[in-house]
């Protein structure tokens, strides 16, 4: 089997995230003690990495805004809220010097609260793969994780919105009233912001 090379708009894509990771100093410490976390298929994600490109694209610090950081793993041989709780607090202790919120979900476990917290069921994820796929926009579907080349990237709908500071709903699971609502909030605080209305988006 043959692996395709990275084309040059790929690679120059590649380069322009590791940029925005690097622009924001409460990344450094997780890449730089990466192997303390010790979670299965662990991974940096949500909509901080797309909020801090908003942030250099209209000149604001890079945390502006900043809710949270997330850390997303998948462990099917543990579906326990207290072993999820239990990790959190290891891992919340471990980067204690980090001043945001550090949010840990374990993605195998997902579709235990989802329906209680957000009001529809939803079948469990096969794999952080196809939980990153969920992600409410394509701008926030994106994960990463140290590699040997500098960054392993989970995107599956691609570089292109996050790096554009679009906001696209990805309507694999988040409902038009989320999305409205999660969008009246970025609004506030990045009016600059480019989004697109839910009935815009294909």
């Amino acid at each position: 089997m043959t692996i395709a090379s990275p084309t040059d708009h790929e690679q120059d894509q590649r380069a322009r995230l590791e940029g925005i990771v690097a622009a924001n100093p409460l990344f450094a410490p997780f890449l730089a003690r990466w192997s303390s976390i010790a979670l299965p298929d662990c991974w940096l994600s949500g909509s901080t990495m797309a909020q801090t490109g908003w942030n250099l694209r209209l000149g604001l610090p890079p945390a502006h805004g900043l809710a949270d950081i997330d850390l997303v793993h998948f462990d099917a041989a543990d579906l326990s809220h207290e072993g999820e709780a239990r990790e959190a607090q290891r891992i919340r202790a471990l980067f204690a010097d980090v001043p945001l919120r550090i949010d840990i979900k374990n993605q195998a476990r997902v579709h235990l609260w989802y329906a209680g917290t957000f009001g529809n069921p939803i079948p469990p994820y096969r794999s952080i793969a196809h939980a990153i796929a969920t992600l409410p926009t394509t701008a926030s579907a994106v994960a990463i994780r140290p590699a040997a080349d500098g960054l392993a990237v989970l995107a599956p709908f691609g570089l292109t919105d996050l790096l554009d500071c679009l906001v696209r709903p990805n309507k694999a699971q988040i409902t038009r009233i989320l999305y409205e609502a999660k969008v009246a909030k970025w609004r506030t605080r990045w009016p600059g912001l480019t989004v697109l209305d839910w009935d815009e988006a294909a």
